[in-house]
């Protein structure tokens, strides 16, 4: 037989228990009735951002949620003593403002109140952690209250997260039934390594749910619309956004500030560790993710924007160009007591191509830009669509701002900027859009405002109907657990995870100095062509030293300087030729503008090949149609012998642009089936052409190059032929097979109106060092005679050359 249960025997103990079920029934039906209070803790209170931002977030938050049935208090640390602290904070207070639209007696009943619940407190060792929480049960306590749940913001350096946490998990977590959140700032770590180290140390002591990484973008109002603007314009955008469509999207963020007071931040992060892979990388990923069904399940958005990351294709060196402004170097000097010799790396302007490799994105490019002490502060997000319309009647017949012609785009004007105000912008040539009646309202128009080509009157514009700043939509978004607003440890690592390779890769990369404002004029313009980035502009004529007293080579970018008392130009080769090159389209453009034509003077050989292929192949402006193309010298082989200048010209260039053949004009070597024969007469024959068709004989470019014996054109240091006189076309003798040659004479090169002398290769760097030196003695180094009468001289050299 079993034995009887306990309680039976023994009633009494059976009601004591039924009797204390009850009692903490009640006790707990009570407790839920009782009104909860919510603490927060803002550490770091008397920083630049708590005093900026945060403290007037606060008082937002309390301003919503006041009369809602909860209690807030605000405690305010940070590692300054009592005293101080308090002076701080009590002027902070002070100075918090109310919505223009709230009355002032209501205003300042609710601002002494929060000054009333706010106090600060040094909270700098475990002890003061756990005496807060003390002070905090207390209180709730005394007061009848029962405690919701904790907010610690951490507005304090990265290096303090850790220990702080420890504290927080160890002595001030709320009891049982109270949630935590832990509000993070960035930086999140300096790449994908110490990302995510910091990320686990931060999960050894709080759970994913419990952490709110901050990046303020995502609390700015056109920000915040871009995902309802595309849900509530599902029927209108579903066959737009996407390749077909899309010309390309631009997300820019540009600023007028220099870095000074912030140089040991900057150095440590640059532009694109402190804008691009955060603030724009964010945006990216709203513009570019799919749209989940339901826009308001966080977890729907989090997980759709986490998925646009590994469709991002991997970012390469020629993904990006990078700017640093004149300024920079010498602030760092200055804040940070560098030497003299030093010369900073760091990037303050950063244009970076991003492609999407999925069918909705495939082949559109995503531009990111930012960039400091530029010509205004903006930002904005602006999807530019493609536009197969052709309109036959002219511009003053269309029909204004709604012509098919006109420039198709959405805009997420962000702020700033000429409009000055946050806005969504949608030209009226592609459709009314949808925006929440409550929150937005028509900007209202303004005469000659020009928006990114059209006038305001062109587009759908609207604003919010009351601007507020990104730590008050924040702050309240942590108070009300919308994590969507925040940046998860997954979508963190993705992002270093994506941009850590490129950073790996311009370590060592010389940024384009600008010298800021207005005066950057097109310096920093670049294009896209082929997948890669490059500056519309030829590259500054500037010295960039590295960071060591005794630069190495790699430690410039193009060098300027002189070079016998002539301009040098020096860079790597594929620059350097890539700066020749473009030169000489210049001088093109400028002398067909000028003359009608333009005459350019070649020398033959290896080196000027690679420019040869640069300008058939990249220079599609250049007029071609109105240029003639002179030698500058000749083996005596026929033209069509391999050995053959011209033969050499016919290769890489002539064939493959548009230039009249009777515009070409190939040495006489080869006359009377004789090659260089005196009585053929072949060098007076060309001094006639060149007389009669080049004014006063004087080529507008002569390009030559300098041979290991300080020879230049076929003119030796062996044959004084050519160095003096009046003979314009001369045959000489080279020391080397073939030996008879045809050559321009040194009087004839002197009367170009400029002379590009192009040295190029380490067996170079000897006569370099030789030449540098040596005075005006063209019978032992020819190029020492080199020196146009009223023309321009120019040296490019490049560094193995110039530096060996």
């Amino acid at each position: 037989m079993l034995a009887e249960p306990h309680f039976k025997r023994c009633p009494g103990i059976w009601k004591m228990l039924m009797a204390a079920v009850c009692v903490a029934l009640l006790s707990s039906l009570q407790a839920q009735d009782l009104p909860g209070q919510v603490s927060i803790i803002l550490l770091g209170a008397t920083g630049d951002l708590a005093r900026k931002y945060l403290w007037q977030g606060l008082f937002h938050l309390y301003l919503e949620e006041v009369g809602k049935g909860h209690h807030f208090r605000f405690h305010g640390t940070a590692l300054t003593s009592t005293e101080q602290g308090q002076e701080v904070i009590a002027k902070v207070l002070e100075s918090l403002s109310c919505p223009r639209d709230m009355a002032p007696g209501h205003c300042a009943e609710l601002k002494a109140q929060f000054q009333q619940l706010s106090e600060y407190r040094q909270l700098k060792t475990p002890k003061d952690y756990l005496a807060l929480s003390k002070d905090i049960e207390a209180q709730v306590e005394h007061e009848g209250l029962r405690e919701i749940g904790r907010i610690f913001y951490l507005s304090v350096p990265p290096f303090a997260y850790v220990d702080i946490a420890r504290n927080i998990n160890s002595s001030c977590r709320p009891g049982p039934g109270a949630w935590l959140r832990v509000v993070l700032e960035k930086p999140f770590g300096h790449d994908l390594h110490s990302a995510q180290q910091l990320a686990a140390e931060l999960g050894s002591f709080f759970r994913e749910e419990e952490m709110y990484r901050v990046d303020h973008y995502l609390g700015k109002q056109v920000v915040a619309q871009i995902l309802p603007f595309r849900d509530q314009n599902r029927a209108a955008l579903d066959g737009l956004w996407n390749r077909h469509h899309v010309e390309r999207v631009e997300v820019v963020m540009k600023e007028t500030l220099d870095a000074e007071g912030r140089t040991s931040f900057y150095e440590e992060y640059g532009v694109i560790r402190d804008v691009l892979q955060n603030h724009l990388t964010e945006v990216l990923t709203l513009v570019a993710m799919e749209l989940p069904v339901n826009i308001s399940s966080p977890e729907a958005v989090l997980q759709h924007k986490l998925q646009a990351f590994p469709v991002l294709r991997g970012l390469q060196r020629h993904s990006a160009v990078l700017g640093q402004y004149q300024a920079y170097s010498g602030q760092v000097r200055r804040e940070l007591q560098k030497p003299d010799s030093f010369h900073s790396l760091t990037p303050t302007f950063a244009g970076i191509l991003v492609h999407i490799d999925n069918l909705r994105w495939e082949g559109v490019p995503f531009i990111l830009m930012s960039g400091k002490v530029l010509d205004e502060r903006v930002s904005y997000v602006r999807i530019l669509f493609k536009n197969q319309a052709f309109c036959v009647q002219s511009e003053k017949h269309w029909v204004a701002a709604q012509s098919r012609c006109l420039p198709r785009q959405i805009i997420f004007h962000i702020g700033h900027g000429e409009l000055g105000s946050p806005a969504v912008l949608v030209s009226r040539n592609l459709f009314r859009p949808a925006l929440p009646s409550a929150g937005w309202k028509e900007v209202e128009g303004r005469p000659g405002l020009r928006l990114f080509g059209l006038p305001l009157s062109d587009y759908y514009a609207y604003s919010p109907v009351r601007e507020q700043d990104a730590y008050s939509q924040l702050i309240s978004h942590i108070f009300h657990c919308r994590k969507d607003s925040f940046v998860t440890t997954e979508n963190l690592l993705a992002s270093w995870a994506f941009w850590t390779p490129l950073l790996d890769s311009l370590a060592h990369e010389v940024p384009r100095l600008y010298p800021g404002g207005a005066e950057n004029g097109q310096l920093l313009d670049f294009e896209l062509s082929g997948g890669h980035l490059s500056f519309s502009q030829p590259l500054p004529e500037q010295l960039v030293p590295g960071p060591d007293s005794a630069p190495l080579p790699s430690d410039f970018q193009v060098l300027r300087a002189k070079y016998r008392e002539s301009p040098l130009i020096s860079a790597w080769p594929e620059e350097l030729i890539a700066r020749l090159a473009g030169d000489i389209e210049a001088a093109a453009v400028r002398a067909v503008r000028r003359f009608g034509e333009f005459h350019l003077a070649l020398s033959g050989g290896s080196s000027p090949v690679a420019l040869f292929q640069q300008l058939a192949t990249g220079h599609y402006s250049f007029p071609w149609a109105h240029t003639h193309l002179w030698l500058v010298d000749e083996r005596c082989v026929p033209l069509w012998d391999p050995e053959s200048n011209f033969q050499g010209l016919q290769t890489h260039l002539l064939q493959h642009v548009r230039v009249p053949h009777y515009n070409v004009h190939p040495m006489p070597v080869h006359r009377r089936q004789r090659l260089c024969a005196e009585e053929d007469q072949g060098t007076q024959a060309y001094a006639e052409e060149i007389s009669a068709l080049v004014t006063n004989s004087s080529f507008d470019l002569v390009l030559l190059g300098m041979g290991a014996d300080g020879h230049t054109a076929s003119l030796f240091p062996q044959s004084p032929t050519g160095l003096d006189g009046e003979q314009l076309v001369v045959l000489t003798t080279s020391p080397s097979s073939p030996h008879r040659r045809m050559s321009l004479s040194l009087p004839l090169i002197n009367r170009a109106r400029k002379v590009a002398v192009l040295v190029m290769g380490r067996m170079k760097r000897e006569i370099a060092m030789l030449v540098s030196r040596v005075g005006h003695e063209p019978k032992k180094w020819p190029i020492s005679g080199v020196l146009p009468d009223s023309g321009q001289l120019v040296w490019y050299m490049d560094y193995d050359a110039f530096l060996g």
